[in-house]
């Protein structure tokens, strides 16, 4: 019987995990000089031949049955000291939502398990926080926590308000995968929502996690009385960055009574499309996370948006202080409609960036395979 060594062994079963990886050589390079009348004229273009359009691009670039999922926990609720004029975590606003410490690491553990078995392969922990200055304790507690989730083999993305290149730092080597700090809206109308921070203070951050080597998650919140032209600054702003994120999250709003914006008319579901399909054919290869406000549109709804080239979702019991879909409901749902679950470090440009971690983590999951038959290490 031929028998084939460990170090073979490695080698296959390291290319095998990582085949899913490789863009097909036919997917042409993604582009960083849009103008802002390019992405407009996408926008207004007839909606069932945009998201045509944004359906071929998907599939070019993506396996249109798969999704990710992921589960976001509060970490750390309310007493911020920002003013978004959506967020019932605003220390300055009269909201339900009660100011409480960080939470205790094994809660989060708990937690990171839950949605893995339930099918999440990333994690993401949100801190209602302006920055981390003066929070070490805080700070090293946190690490453990992305120390602890990315070694049960689960992405790990965190938003904790701004961070210093150092900051960064330590979260790329505690293994921290994405960060998450969103635009919001266009550089025009930002001021309109936002005064304690300004949009270069979240460029700043995008450019140090970014040179920091972790996946960048930003996108932005619809619905907060910005126009179609601020709904293209926003992808405009992320089109022309170095790198495009990794992953652009469209949040719809959910007014929280309190708030400057608890009167806010729902957005259309037909500007949630538009937005989606845009950012997909503008941002290929990238990740278009359904993400705040889904909990509104229904399944053919929903399925229209995952046709237009969404390919992310949040599942799971709550996200931050806003309704989540359960996760039996969505593995319905997709099983329904013939999607699947992404798996962990699936997307091209996380398995890039995290390449030599990956390297490392399969050394010991390959020596620790079983054999079949023919000597080769079962999948």
């Amino acid at each position: 019987m031929f028998r084939v060594g460990p170090s073979v062994r490695l080698s296959l079963r390291f290319r095998r995990a990582l085949a899913t990886h490789a863009l097909p050589p036919t997917v042409p390079p993604t582009r960083h000089a849009w103008t802002k009348k390019e992405i407009q004229d996408i926008y207004d273009s007839p909606l069932l031949d945009l998201v045509f359009r944004a359906a071929s691009v998907h599939r070019q670039y993506h396996d249109p049955s798969k999704i990710q999922l992921c589960t976001l926990m509060n970490i750390k609720t309310g007493g911020c000291s920002e003013d978004c004029a959506y967020c019932s975590q605003s220390s300055r606003y009269a909201t339900p939502t009660k100011a409480s410490r960080l939470v205790d690491i094994e809660p989060v553990l708990e937690a990171a398990r839950k949605a893995k078995a339930n099918g999440s392969t990333r994690f993401c922990m949100g801190a209602a926080w302006r920055d981390l200055s003066g929070r070490k304790r805080g700070f090293e507690r946190i690490l453990t926590m992305v120390r602890e989730i990315r070694g049960m083999g689960m992405e790990v993305c965190t938003t904790l308000g701004m961070l210093s290149p150092e900051q960064a730092r330590q979260l790329k080597e505690a293994g921290l995968t994405a960060y998450n700090h969103n635009l919001d809206t266009s550089r025009e109308y930002y001021p309109e929502v936002i005064t304690t921070r300004s949009y270069d203070d979240r460029l700043e951050t995008i450019a140090a996690v970014r040179d920091a080597g972790i996946s960048v998650c930003s996108g932005g919140i619809l619905g907060l009385g910005e126009t179609d032209k601020d709904r293209v600054g926003l992808i405009w702003e992320v089109a022309n960055m170095p790198e495009h994120p990794e992953s652009f999250p469209v949040n719809a709003l959910v007014p929280i009574k309190g708030t400057p914006l608890e009167n806010n008319e729902p957005v259309p579901y037909q500007t949630i499309l538009r937005t989606i399909s845009t950012a997909r054919i503008v941002l290929p290869a990238t990740i278009i996370r359904l993400a705040a406000g889904r909990q509104t549109l229904d399944e053919t709804q929903q399925a229209m948006c995952f046709m237009a080239g969404a390919n992310a979702v949040f599942t799971g019991e709550q996200m931050l202080t806003t309704p989540c879909s359960p996760w039996d409901e969505d593995k319905a749902m997709m099983a329904r409609w013939g999607l699947e679950g992404m798996r962990s470090f699936e997307q091209p440009g996380v398995a890039r960036k995290e390449g030599d971690r990956l390297h490392a983590q399969s050394e010991p999951e390959a020596a620790a395979a079983p054999e079949t038959s023919t000597g080769q290490p079962s999948a």
